[in-house]
């Protein structure tokens, strides 16, 4: 029988895959020197799926 991954480990897995191609595409501003933009929108964004994971994990166990 096929163990069915739960929502709080593939949604962040996909957003992260997805921050990873919007960063590859968004590398021209840390070519400009924009490095505050460029790791401030990834870290935000990271922190952002972070709490997500956690709070769907939360949600899985109530």
């Amino acid at each position: 029988m096929k163990k069915k991954i739960p929502r709080s480990t593939w949604l962040p897995i996909v957003l992260l895959a997805y921050l990873a191609v919007m960063s590859y595409m968004g590398r021209q501003e840390l070519f400009q020197g924009n490095y505050l933009y460029y790791f401030g929108i990834i870290g935000s964004t990271l922190a952002i799926i972070i709490v997500l994971h956690f709070l769907l994990k939360y949600r899985e166990k109530k």
